[in-house]
Formats: C-alpha cells, sequence, structure tokens
C-alpha cells in the first residue's frame, strides 16, 4: 500500500537491531518530515561513519584515526592493566562509567564452536602479541556472562599460563545471559571493581 520508495525506506530500517515493522514506519516517516538540510546532513553522516571508522590498529576499538581515543590517552593511570572485551560498544560503556583508567582491548566476538567461531576467528594473535610488547601487569575479562564468555576467559588464560600476569574477571552480580550493554550502570561498576582472579 506504501509507494515503492517509502516501502524501501521502511525496509531498510527494519534491518537495523531491535527495529520492528511499526518502529520502522514511525522512523520512515519522520524522515519524510525532514528537510532537505537535514536529509543531508543525515545522509551525509552515515556515509562518512561508514567510510571513515575502522578498527585501531592497537586496541581494535572503533575510531577514525590510527589511534583510538583511548590509546591515544598517554595520561591513563592505570595503565598496565587491560581489560579486554568482545565489542566496540563495551568500551564507551565502561568509559561512561568514568571509572577505568586503564587501556583496553577488543577481541573479535567470542569463541562458540556452536556457531562456527573457533580461537583463531577472534583475533588472540594480536591480543597475545600485545600482552608481551605491552608488559601487561592485570588483565581483566569483561565478557558477557555465558557458556561463550566463559570458554573464552578460560581458553586466553590458559594461554597466557607462564607469564607473570594478574588474570580476573568481572565479579557476579552482571546476569547470567546478559547482553553488557543492557546491564545497568551500577551493577556493571560494581561487577568490575569485585573482579575476581580466575583459578
Amino acid at each position: 500500500m506504501y509507494p515503492k520508495s517509502l516501502e524501501n525506506l521502511i525496509e531498510s530500517f527494519k534491518t537495523l537491531p531491535g527495529i520492528g515493522a511499526k518502529t520502522a514506519e514511525r522512523l520512515a516517516f519522520a524522515l519524510l518530515e525532514l528537510d532537505e538540510e537535514q536529509i543531508n546532513v543525515f545522509s551525509d553522516s552515515m556515509i562518512e561513519a561508514k567510510n571513515k571508522i575502522h578498527r585501531c590498529s592497537k586496541c581494535n576499538m572503533m575510531t577514525d584515526e590510527e589511534l583510538c581515543f583511548v590509546c591515544n590517552d598517554i595520561g591513563r593511570k592505570d595503565s598496565k592493566v587491560l581489560c579486554v572485551v568482545e565489542d566496540p560498544k563495551n568500551v564507551f560503556l565502561f568509559e561512561k562509567l568514568d571509572m577505568f583508567r586503564g587501556k583496553y582491548h577488543v577481541l573479535e566476538g567470542l569463541i562458540s564452536p556452536l556457531d562456527g567461531i573457533n580461537p583463531e576467528d577472534i583475533g588472540l594473535d594480536k591480543l597475545l602479541d600485545r600482552i608481551k610488547e605491552d608488559k601487561f601487569e592485570e588483565i581483566i575479562f569483561a565478557f558477557k556472562p555465558s557458556i561463550e564468555g566463559e570458554t573464552t576467559a578460560l581458553y586466553i588464560k590458559k594461554i597466557l599460563e607462564g607469564l607473570d600476569i594478574k588474570i580476573t574477571k568481572l565479579a557476579s552480580g552482571v546476569p547470567i545471559g546478559a547482553d553488557m550493554e543492557y546491564v545497568d550502570s551500577l551493577t556493571l561498576e560494581r561487577a568490575l571493581s569485585d573482579r575476581k582472579v580466575i583459578e
């Protein structure tokens, strides 16, 4: 019933995570209400982000420069502590809390053999090279509490055996199966401050 161009716009919005048919329709109609200048800014922003955003050459975080804002920050007081996460969104989440002043490393997912994701698929070589090169004193695993998160943490811990590094993970309080971006800030802050040594 919609004109073809409007239908295409609605279908495009539906490809975004968490956007159902009704929300896609609402967004499409809202977009049609914008004036031409606003539409151009919106369109240019999407194209610019897609073309310029890439992974930081050091930590794998999102950036539009050679190094991300964390790697460029030479004043971080806990520079010998490395927080390993599965997704760039987790770095932004921790930075909003403004309680962790160490460094980050972003993996390319978590080990999940059932989904065909093996250790060699998540960029562990880059992580291990960085750990040895920068001589970190503590590694924090900040993965979602799931089988994949536990598997990944235990696998990395095993290959780090023999190195004089303290290895910790977020404390309980983060619900099993929860997606990190939906955990409230107080729970996440407590989990980070009460992190446990992995036995």
